[in-house]
């Protein structure tokens, strides 16, 4: 059992879709659920391109 506690329950939603969103525009192949047989390479891109993601809509939030 996971021990990840969401500050914000309400969010999971959108976190699990942003996930889906970046795992698709690296060519990682996520199902819902359990994951588990991701290589680390794999999880590392999708986690990488969420950061990447997050920066860029910062960016764009400050000009």
């Amino acid at each position: 059992m996971s021990s990840n506690k969401h500050v914000v329950p309400e969010a999971r939603e959108a976190l699990d879709k942003f996930k889906m969103e970046a795992a698709s525009e690296v060519g990682v192949n996520l199902k819902q659920g359990y994951n588990g047989d991701l290589s680390t390479k794999e999880a590392g891109s999708v986690g990488g391109q969420m950061v990447k993601n997050m920066v860029k809509k910062y960016e764009e939030s400050m000009k």
